[in-house]
């Protein structure tokens, strides 16, 4: 994490959180003709107006935003990436295995003489299109 946050990076945090805080709060007065919420409009004033006028008293606000951030992330990817593994990947790969499938040729074969495989090789002009 950068411990060096300069007056743009912080009045950039402040705006945008802060309007962000605003659009919580007045919501429900523009959309639904109900109360706002007084409780992100206070928030949105509190980042608001520290934001134009001196950001640098934002600077602790936002290293902890930042910090809260890191430590929401690392967890989101441990779950994101454990519910991938083992509802999408697993059950891909014991499917496969129970049909019997082996892309990657990993099973011993007895009557070989040599597992490599002689590939072709491609002509030049395969390179001229990428993409």
């Amino acid at each position: 994490m950068q411990s060096h946050t300069d007056n743009n990076k912080l009045r950039s945090f402040g705006l945008t959180v802060g309007g962000v805080f605003a659009v919580i709060g007045l919501w429900p007065v523009v959309f639904r003709n109900e109360n706002p919420r007084w409780w992100a409009v206070a928030v949105a004033g509190c980042l608001l107006v520290p934001a134009a006028v001196f950001p640098k008293s934002l600077f602790w606000i936002h290293k902890g935003w930042m910090a809260a951030g890191h430590i929401l992330g690392w967890i989101n990817t441990r779950i994101i990436l454990g519910v991938v593994f083992y509802f999408i990947v697993t059950p891909i790969g014991v499917v496969r295995r129970w049909l019997g499938k082996d892309p990657m040729g990993r099973h011993l074969r007895p009557d070989l003489a040599s597992y490599r495989i002689n590939r072709q090789p491609r002509p030049a002009s395969h390179l001229t299109k990428q993409f």
